[in-house]
């Protein structure tokens, strides 16, 4: 509970915290975007408006309100608000809490919420710890994580509570929050003009993140002092200083995209680039490329995906991908960045632009099938190895070399699978071509092209 003490020491605290923390909404009123997760009548909301709150992990990218809606639960609860770090944190400090939440619990009838934030960073052992306390409403857990639950927490401990996903925040919802820290007495209290090119400014560099916004904010209203045109109008004036569009470019001098190398987005980018390089796009190709190499991706990963695709998705319909593919990932090795940046854009741009062909992909994955499932087919005996006794009565093997086209039509698959089992050509690029002409070396007639390319 507040005393007239605490509050007045909370308030010179947060006289001196940062601009996004001064701002911190303290109800769901004030609370901007997420009506997916905690807009009116959803779960979250009516659990929290009414304080019967079950445990639940908050998931979403930094900036996206986790942590603020943490603080407002805990100004609404009559529960006992507990915070405990992940990354400072012990077992034995999670233990004396979950004990002292028992005693609460039993000798005063109060609940006790537990706020982990970064949850994804316990041990599994700090997880296992948690579980029991959970399962058994000793504590009511609420975790925040910018990292999916899924693959970083513990699945007991997820299947005892709920999972709400918060999203980036629209430049809308950023623009709102802006407006109100340049005008709130908790904020810039109207000592600042901001143009709205500068705030639409600011809202592209935040990517959603409205931490990052605030931020870029308060760094450029003190560019804004001390550049020249903030000096005149600070001289002799009482109008507010003006926050222009170079105030907030020197504030934040390069876009800082968010790009964990083990979290969500550095699997989401990698996707959209690899499926931007099946689906021909170059522009999509070049652009997921670029955040991928000004993340400082190392080369030599984006260079094994390029590989990878040149067989997966080109495959024969253009051999000359792996090849280009294969010297983009040598020139990541011998030259590195910046210059094999544009190694890299050479072979995903080749790889985008090349006809496409999964045929490889579909023809090994059929024949690994077969194999697991029809068992050890027997080898044809005229293809069997010469070097043991008995070979005499193999029959014939045809060498193709012996004969004027250099191929002999004789069957090399087993019993029981004929020509097209596995292989069937996807009616684009070289290997379209070869298919056809070796069919007209066996048959001396044209294939029919409708029926290779189903």
């Amino acid at each position: 509970m507040d005393t007239l003490f605490s509050s007045a020491q909370r308030e010179r605290s947060l006289k001196h915290a940062p601009l996004a923390v001064r701002m911190r909404p303290e109800s769901l009123d004030d609370y901007v975007g997420q009506d997916k997760a905690v807009g009116p009548g959803s779960w979250l909301r009516r659990a929290i408006e009414h304080d019967v709150l079950s445990s639940v992990i908050l998931y979403g990218p930094a900036g996206t309100g986790k942590t603020t809606l943490a603080h407002i639960i805990a100004k609404h609860t009559r529960s006992e608000f507990v915070e405990v770090s992940a990354v400072t944190g012990s077992v034995k400090d999670l233990r004396r809490e979950i004990e002292e939440a028992k005693h609460r619990l039993l000798t005063y009838d109060r609940r006790t919420i537990l706020f982990i934030d970064e949850i994804h960073r316990f041990s599994r052992s700090q997880q296992d710890a948690l579980l029991h306390a959970v399962e058994d409403r000793t504590v009511v857990m609420i975790g925040a994580t910018t990292e999916n639950p899924y693959f970083e927490v513990n699945s007991a401990l997820l299947s005892r509570g709920r999972v709400v996903e918060l999203e980036h925040l629209s430049n809308e919802d950023i623009a709102r929050i802006v407006r109100h820290a340049i005008v709130s007495p908790k904020g810039l209290d109207g000592a600042f003009a901001v143009s709205d090119d500068a705030i639409e400014a600011i809202c592209m560099l935040a990517a959603g993140d409205a931490r990052s916004a605030l931020t870029t904010l308060e760094l450029a209203s003190e560019v804004s002092l001390t550049s020249d045109h903030g000096q005149d109008s600070a001289e002799g004036s009482s109008n507010p200083i003006p926050i222009t569009v170079d105030d907030v470019k020197i504030a934040n001098p390069r876009r800082g995209f968010a790009y964990d190398k083990d979290g969500d987005m550095h699997y989401d980018i990698i996707s959209a680039f690899i499926k931007s390089m099946r689906g021909s796009d170059p522009d999509a190709t070049v652009y997921w490329l670029a955040r991928m190499i000004d993340a400082g991706e190392d080369p030599k990963f984006i260079a094994r995906r390029i590989m990878i695709q040149a067989s997966e998705d080109v495959g024969n319909a253009d051999p000359q991908a792996f090849l280009i593919a294969e010297a983009a990932f040598k020139s990541a090795e011998v030259i590195g960045y910046p210059e094999c940046r544009i190694n890299l854009a050479q072979a995903a741009l080749y790889v985008a632009l090349a006809p496409k062909s999964n045929a490889c992909e579909a023809a090994i994955d059929a024949a690994l099938a077969d194999v697991h499932s029809s068992g050890l087919r027997e080898v044809p005996s005229h293809l069997r190895d010469r070097h043991r006794p008995g070979s005499d009565s193999y029959g014939p093997y045809l060498y193709p070399h012996d004969f004027p086209e250099g191929w002999v039509d004789q069957r090399y698959l087993p019993e029981g699978l004929d020509r097209g089992a596995f292989w069937k050509p996807d009616g684009r690029g070289w290997e379209q071509w070869r298919f056809e002409q070796s069919e007209r070396d066996r048959t001396g007639l044209a294939p029919d092209v409708s029926d290779s390319a189903e």
